[in-house]
């Protein structure tokens, strides 16, 4: 009889999609040869969230080669491809007897919701997520205090914690450099021919490969069904799928990309997806990597290798500090925060978002394009090109943070509430941001190349050959001008507004309602927010 019959009780441990670290508290709490580990590999949700293709071949191949992982570790692990989780785990435990059943607390709330809703024949115990350096308490504490919930507060804040780019020790502890920000240094637009390293890709190996192939019978399997195709393709596929592939990535970066990674972050250019993005996002989100763990080796590596501090101290700044907070902020906020439209913006999303292309506008299609291949675009691309169309356009808030999760191989509630209702479109009246990220055709054509060539012009404000960011930007600032006008960081673009002919305005503003009515962007939904 095997050590795990005569256990009392049976324990089993549930190891969720985004939880594929040894070290995660479910793990942590037990250890090979006194519980069972179930992962499970479902498609029912593709239904209701029809994800992008890359990012589907990420999440189950990076769960099958964790599965193996553990194995070679000791762990008994129960692999499970079914029709739906409750389905898979519900068997589970009777094919095994597990009497308790432990789970690390999931990032994304609607996971720990539908768990407890199945209401399983076991004991079942939560752990606290250890998947992030701030737990919910301690999140809770430091956001109690505060009259505004500011990043810089916060990411000081975390400076001072956790001992990272300090100088001294203690209440002495000043940061390294004199500044506790250097952003201003890592602004500058892209001169010509700008171009970063070749990212780091990998061959699908079998197990990969096997997942791929499961994806395409699932695209057979929607054609046949007339239901809609899942966005993008499962090939090529170069994404990191394990443990070590992960950590080749973060050491790929700091080899090639982290010294010039600072001064042409914001920069955005064509034929360049990535330029010096780190591309390590995907590993830290499902548990590959370890926040921490990546803190200290880029810190370490980059004051050995002399990294200009602006560079260094503003990858830090993302993961230390924004990824934390609005993680943070997610659970702070609560459930209600999903529903915030503070601009009562109700237009449905243009056909070219679902298409990933077709809008006629040279930057949305660049960026909708990297998407439609990979899954990926990097943070501005994402804040300044496809948010703030749909700011400026009146998207339906809640339809284009839900787009988001479904497009972003990176994806997932917990980071798109926050980033993109918060954030990119200012649904939340300013409780995470302090100013909505508004921006015309300039703010493209200064930061990118995408305007060389588009059939638009990024100095016209109105008319046919006007870039429609133009007039969707002025028109979103008289839609909203009283409201505006009690922002302070918003007082010198609203005189900007006031110093526009009325006639003129107009015009602006019959652009902007021809471009959102269908003209001449091909695209024939309706709705005025």
């Amino acid at each position: 009889m095997s050590r795990l019959a005569d256990l009392a009780p049976r324990l089993g441990v549930w190891v969720l999609i985004d939880q594929l670290s040894a070290d995660q508290a479910a793990l942590a709490s037990t250890g090979p040869g006194q519980a069972r580990v179930l992962l499970v590999e479902s498609a029912a949700g593709l239904r209701r969230r029809a994800s992008h293709c890359q990012k589907l071949v990420l999440q189950w191949s990076a769960q099958r080669h964790f599965a193996i992982a553990l194995r070679q570790v000791g762990w008994e692990v129960d692999h499970r491809e079914a029709a739906s989780s409750g389905e898979a785990v519900r068997g589970w435990i009777a094919e095994h007897r597990i009497e308790e059943l432990r789970l690390m607390e999931p990032a994304d709330r609607e996971f720990r919701q539908a768990i407890d809703a199945l209401r399983l024949p076991v004991r079942l115990v939560w752990l606290p997520s250890n998947a992030f350096l701030w737990s919910r308490e301690a999140f809770s504490a430091w956001a109690g205090r505060q009259k505004q919930w500011r990043l810089e507060f916060f990411y000081r804040e975390g400076r001072r914690r956790f001992g990272v780019l300090l100088e001294g020790e203690g209440k002495m502890a000043r940061p390294l450099g004199g500044q506790w920000n250097f952003d201003a240094d890592n602004r500058k637009a892209p001169p010509r021919g700008l171009e970063g390293p070749a990212p780091l890709v990998f061959a699908p190996d079998a197990i990969t490969e096997a997942v791929i192939e499961r994806v395409e019978r699932l695209q057979e399997q929607r054609r046949a069904e007339g239901l809609p195709p899942l966005p993008g393709s499962p090939r090529p596929f170069g994404w990191a799928v394990s443990r070590q592939q992960a950590l080749a990535v973060l050491e790929h970066f700091i080899a090639t990309r982290l010294d010039g990674f600072g001064p042409y972050q914001d920069a955005m250019v064509q034929g360049q997806p990535t330029l010096w993005h780190a591309l390590i996002s995907p590993y830290l989100n499902l548990g590959l990597l370890h926040p921490l763990e990546v803190i200290r080796r880029l810190e370490t590596a980059g004051l050995e290798r002399g990294t200009p501090l602006a560079g260094l101290e503003g990858v830090i700044r993302q993961i230390l500090g924004w990824r934390e907070y609005t993680h943070g902020l997610y659970h702070w906020f609560g459930e209600a925060y999903a529903t915030s439209n503070h601009f009562g913006h109700q237009r449905p999303l243009p056909a070219f978002f679902e298409e990933l292309g077709g809008s006629g506008m040279a930057c949305l299609d660049t960026v909708l394009a990297e998407v439609k291949a990979t899954g990926y675009a990097h943070h501005i691309q994402r804040l300044m090109v496809l948010a703030n169309y749909g700011l400026i356009a009146g998207l339906d808030p809640q339809a284009l943070t839900a787009w988001f999760h479904r497009m972003f191989i990176d994806g997932h509630d917990w980071v798109m509430q926050t980033n993109v209702l918060g954030m990119a479109l200012f649904a939340d009246g300013g409780r995470l941001a302090s100013k909505p990220y508004a921006a015309s055709g300039n703010y493209i054509r200064r930061m990118s190349n995408y305007c060389q060539g588009c059939r638009y012009d990024p100095r016209q404000r109105s008319g046919p050959q006007a870039c429609p960011l133009n007039a969707h930007y002025w028109d979103f600032l008289a839609r909203h001008q009283h409201d505006l006008s009690r922002n302070g960081r918003m007082t010198l673009v609203l005189r900007q507004l006031e110093k526009i002919p009325a006639e003129e305005l107009t015009e602006i503003r019959a652009t902007a309602e021809l471009h959102s009515d269908g003209w001449p962007l091909g695209d024939q939904s309706r709705g005025r927010g």
